[in-house]
């Protein structure tokens, strides 16, 4: 079923869901708000199992309890490697319909997308906030060359199963479709959000090496890299990166790194 859930505020949003009796939640740890005192809270190191969130605790006796394990230490040694968190945290309801709140770590928006099973979502890192335990989260790692020239599409997060998974970005969100703009569309690498699977990811030089190639890259704030999206689906993209809202707070701060001419100039927060 359906997560009920509602999003609420204008520059730093929440998600406000309403839990059926024994419907369970999980989230990041460190994106809850609140909860009702019926709403039971417990902290896990392992991901949910897509079937929702049945454990098979003691099945297959030591067999079955050593691939448990190793599996839950494969999902922890991805998610040290992507820089996520370890842990997260699951919410159920007793007795009755409970309420949880939550949010993401930046100003922005959040949004509800809807997984039925037939395509996954892939979103940049940080950006899942909380889903039901019909939906699996993982790590996908864009490869070698793409990876490294693409800084924030190295590592996405991967939705899959059926149920609503919640995600948030910085500033507002924009909703397109490559197919709508002749099947391609080029990005700044960190306004992508999220996008459905189908769309192709990629990552390409600003221009060629040559003399406006060279002032795109020093002079134009982009870097070297723009993301390439291309295929047919929703994207969703934000208006604020995590690195013009650092650069932002440095500033006003008095202490400006990244000079009159950003692109290759600029400071990476970090």
């Amino acid at each position: 079923m359906t997560l009920q859930q509602e999003i609420v505020g204008n520059a730093m949003q929440m998600a406000v869901v309403n839990l059926r009796p024994g419907q369970t939640v999980y989230c990041e740890a460190g994106k809850f708000l609140f909860k009702t005192t019926n709403v039971t809270m417990e902290t896990r190191l392992s991901g949910p199992s897509g079937n929702g969130d049945r454990q098979q605790n003691g099945s297959g006796g030591m067999g079955g309890m050593l691939r448990q394990a190793m599996g839950t230490a494969m999902q922890v040694g991805q998610r040290m490697m992507a820089g996520e968190s370890l842990a997260f945290q699951y919410f159920t309801s007793q007795g009755g319909e409970g309420t949880v709140g939550f949010a993401g770590v930046l100003p922005g928006e959040m949004r509800a997308l809807e997984l039925d099973g037939t395509r996954a979502w892939f979103a940049e890192k940080d950006a899942f906030v909380a889903a039901e335990s019909s939906v699996e989260f993982g790590i996908a790692f864009q490869g070698g060359r793409t990876g490294m020239s693409g800084g924030e599409g190295f590592v996405l997060e991967k939705f899959t199963g059926h149920g609503t998974v919640i995600i948030a970005g910085a500033g507002n969100f924009i909703d397109l479709n490559p197919a709508d703009f002749g099947g391609r569309i080029e990005v700044d690498t960190g306004c992508v959000v999220a996008f459905e699977e189908g769309i192709q990811y990629g990552v390409q030089r600003v221009g060629g090496l040559n003399r406006q190639g060279i002032m795109n890259a020093v002079f134009g704030g982009e870097g070297l890299s723009l993301a390439t999206l291309e295929g047919n689906g929703r994207v969703i993209l934000q208006s604020l990166t995590i690195e013009s809202l650092a650069n932002a707070l440095k500033k006003a701060q008095g202490g400006d790194k990244q000079g009159p001419t950003g692109g290759l100039f600029s400071t990476h927060a970090g």
